[in-house]
């Protein structure tokens, strides 16, 4: 590992931004089609699923027990669409985000993989050279929150020690049906030094765009990050080389196109 970015944000469990256009989180109207958000003094705006170039492009897995929403998630977050009767996902399905951030172009590749026992096998190989991975939970699910520490190993077997992990709490429109505190997430969140905990609600949308905002702006400035470091190095006639355990993946100035998949 070259550098953690850890010790910034693991007391801050909050996202910091304004929707510009003024919404109500509690609006579960899905034509709703605010794309514009500033994020720490960053102006953001979420572009087309399709949109065909990208400065950079990164690769997000979605992993957590059946039934926590995770296809909901991002379909409520790349094509602001809800339905309560999403059969589970056998298998992945896959999705892509794209978000404009200030002038740089970052594509997010969405692997919303299954929860159940039976398919827990055949996702492993999705986790590997994942720049991050998002462990979901349902906050009306004690048994998903109980099994965050399996879904840990998990990650820690089949993907690169540095790569980003957040946690995220689904399903807080559901408040009188609670089994987990808002507490206790952060507890674990902590536990496990996560790189990003909240709650959100993808019924009502709320910050269910702004999860994947947040995760594209971390990993590229975790990228530039890395490029300082090994600009520095080789400027001080270090001997340095990249490779595949030495930082998440990512692909530089990738304006090439998906091979035509389609989200989900």
């Amino acid at each position: 590992m070259i550098y953690n970015n850890n010790d910034n944000n693991n007391n801050n469990n909050n996202f910091n931004y304004y929707n510009n256009n003024n919404n109500n989180d509690n609006n579960n109207n899905n034509n709703n089609n605010n794309n514009n958000y500033t994020l720490d003094g960053h102006s953001c705006e979420i572009l087309p699923e399709d949109y065909p170039k990208s400065d950079y492009s990164f690769k997000i897995i979605l992993i957590g027990r059946c039934g926590v929403g995770k296809t909901s998630i991002t379909f409520k977050a790349v094509k602001n669409i809800f339905n309560s009767n999403y059969k589970p996902t056998i298998g992945f399905d896959f999705c892509t985000f794209v978000v404009k951030i200030d002038e740089i172009i970052i594509k997010l590749q969405i692997w919303d993989t299954c929860g159940q026992e039976l398919y827990r096998g055949l996702i492993t190989n999705f986790y590997r050279n994942s720049s991050l991975a998002i462990i979901v939970y349902s906050i009306v699910d004690r048994e998903s929150f109980n099994e965050i520490e399996s879904w840990v190993k998990e990650l820690k077997f089949n993907n690169k020690p540095d790569s980003k992990t957040f946690l995220i709490g689904n399903k807080n429109d559901l408040e009188i049906e609670r089994k987990v505190l808002f507490k206790e997430g952060e507890e674990i969140k902590n536990f496990y030094g996560f790189d990003f905990f909240n709650e959100i609600s993808a019924k009502n949308e709320k910050n269910t765009k702004e999860l994947f905002i947040k995760a594209a702006l971390l990993l590229f400035e975790d990228y530039e990050k890395y490029m300082k470091f090994k600009n520095n190095n080789n400027k001080n006639g270090s001997k340095f080389s990249l490779n595949s355990s030495s930082l998440h993946s990512y692909y530089s100035k990738s304006n090439k196109k998906m091979k035509n998949k389609k989200c989900c």
